[in-house]
């Protein structure tokens, strides 16, 4: 009974300094505004003087330091002092909300407009932010003066405007956080709307398309605004989605490429990429050429099994950076072999076909060798040519011909893309071709090797033996 009391009372202490070591790491996080937290913004935007005036409201704020990023754009930051407490947490330099017991905190700042405000205009980046935060829900009330008329859009649900004496008001709310506003001077109206999709046109939209809109896939809860037209960036928001022409395979595109990109960050990837995922995520095609040839290809290689693999490991990667190593790594992950797919085919024009490396060592002539590279392609082993014929003995060049290999007794011509090969002045035709292009380079398959260069293969776990099987080279 000693014994075990003794256990217990070790036993208490370890879990008791367990806790008290968790306990601390998570009050440092809170001090130095590591810890991650929700929130909810109520924001005020006037426009005046050719500049816009923004009060922002943040709410349900946790008891820590919270670092401020304000827009590059901002001008004379300050606090807003909306009531007593709303301006007692700002630090001295304005970077950071300091610890307190204030649950709501505001700060005020000028977007000026170069120019003034233009029709057409989408004004991106404009809001502060906090960091290590997320928003929950956003409200946002836009003022002009009366002789400003026009439409503003904000990827929120329109609540409702108002024309006054004075000025013309406008109101918007809904979930998740807001970067960026859009203005129209001239006839947008809103002409649909749903839970998940508000579509600003200047002209009716048919109500056939109408009920088709509830076919779309929305990938998250958070509402979307599409405008009819173009803006005179030319750029598309996170929230507010430009098409021009309302068709459902046009919205569908948009709308799923949109909420991929609020799901994945593709950082100076091509847009094909986005495509793919999207694609394979959504389960839905693409019509962009690239990235239909990238889905086509990985599908016409891919078991129903793998498939399946390879659509939950890109949902598992939701909320990371995407890059084509990203994916080759998870690709190589499902075949269970290397591959550098998407690596290669980043800045090509055309498709290079799925293609992997086996990561063995490669012993030549009792050697090892690190010149000659093996791949996989369409389930059958190729060998780089030039490198391998040169280590068994042959001279290799390139002809008007064809692709020449040339030993003391045995001499071959492989004419590119014709279905012989000529064997010491005699010509043999063939099936498949002994020796093909991979990115611009020669391979040569594994079972033409053995048949017309005599060799014999053996492989084990960590390597790859070629050997001669006579002394005819």
């Amino acid at each position: 009974m000693k014994y075990s009391v003794s256990f217990f009372i070790v036993l208490l202490f370890i879990v008791s300094g367990l806790l008290f070591f968790q306990y601390q790491v998570y009050s440092d996080k809170l001090e130095t505004g590591q810890g991650e937290f929700t929130y909810t913004q109520e924001i005020e935007i006037e426009y005046r003087n050719q500049s816009l005036d923004i009060r922002q409201h943040f709410r349900n704020l946790p008891n820590q330091t919270i670092e401020i990023t304000w827009p590059q754009l901002a001008t004379n930051p300050d606090c807003f002092l909306e009531s007593e407490q709303t301006c007692e947490r700002l630090s001295e330099d304005k970077t950071k909300f300091n610890v307190g017991e204030s649950r709501s905190q505001s700060l005020s700042y000028v977007i000026p407009l170069d120019g003034g405000l233009k029709s057409s205009q989408l004004l991106k980046d404009i809001f502060a932010s906090l960091n290590n935060g997320t928003v929950s829900y956003s409200i946002i009330h836009i003022s002009t003066d009366s002789q400003i008329g026009g439409q503003w859009v904000t990827g929120l649900p329109l609540i409702g405007q108002q024309s006054l004496t004075l000025v013309n008001y406008v109101m918007f709310s809904g979930q998740g956080d807001v970067n960026e506003i859009y203005y129209q001077s001239d006839d947008l109206t809103l002409q649909h709307k749903t839970d998940e999709i508000s579509i600003y046109s200047n002209t009716k939209i048919d109500e056939s398309l109408s009920e088709q809109i509830k076919n779309i896939q929305f990938l998250n809860d958070e509402h979307i605004s599409i405008v009819n037209g173009d803006n005179l960036s030319g750029d598309q928001g996170e929230r507010i989605l430009f098409l021009k022409g309302l068709t459902l395979a046009g919205l569908n595109q948009r709308v799923i490429l949109s909420q991929i990109d609020t799901l994945y960050t593709f950082e100076n990837q091509p847009n094909w990429m986005k495509e793919v995922v999207a694609a394979f995520v959504t389960g839905t095609i693409s019509e962009d050429n690239m990235s239909a040839q990238i889905v086509n290809e990985l599908l016409s290689n891919m078991s129903d099994k793998q498939l399946d693999n390879w659509v939950t490991k890109l949902e598992q990667l939701k909320g990371t950076k995407i890059t084509a190593t990203t994916l080759d790594e998870k690709l190589s992950e499902v075949f269970n072999m290397y591959t550098e797919f998407f690596v290669l085919n980043v800045d090509g024009e055309e498709l290079q076909p799925l293609q992997f490396s086996d990561p063995r060592k490669l012993m030549v002539n009792e050697k090892y060798t690190e010149e000659v590279q093996s791949v996989f392609q369409n389930g059958l082993m190729y060998y780089s040519a030039d490198e391998l014929l040169a280590l068994l003995g042959y001279e290799v060049s390139e002809g008007p011909n064809g692709y020449y290999v040339d030993s003391e007794l045995r001499k071959f011509r492989f004419p590119e893309n014709f279905n012989f090969y000529v064997f010491n002045q005699r010509r043999y035709d063939t099936i498949s071709n002994p020796i093909i292009k991979i990115m611009d380079k020669r391979y040569i398959e594994e079972s033409w090797l053995q048949r017309l260069f005599l060799v014999e293969i053996e492989k084990n776990e960590n390597d790859i033996i070629i050997s001669p099987i006579t002394t005819l080279q």
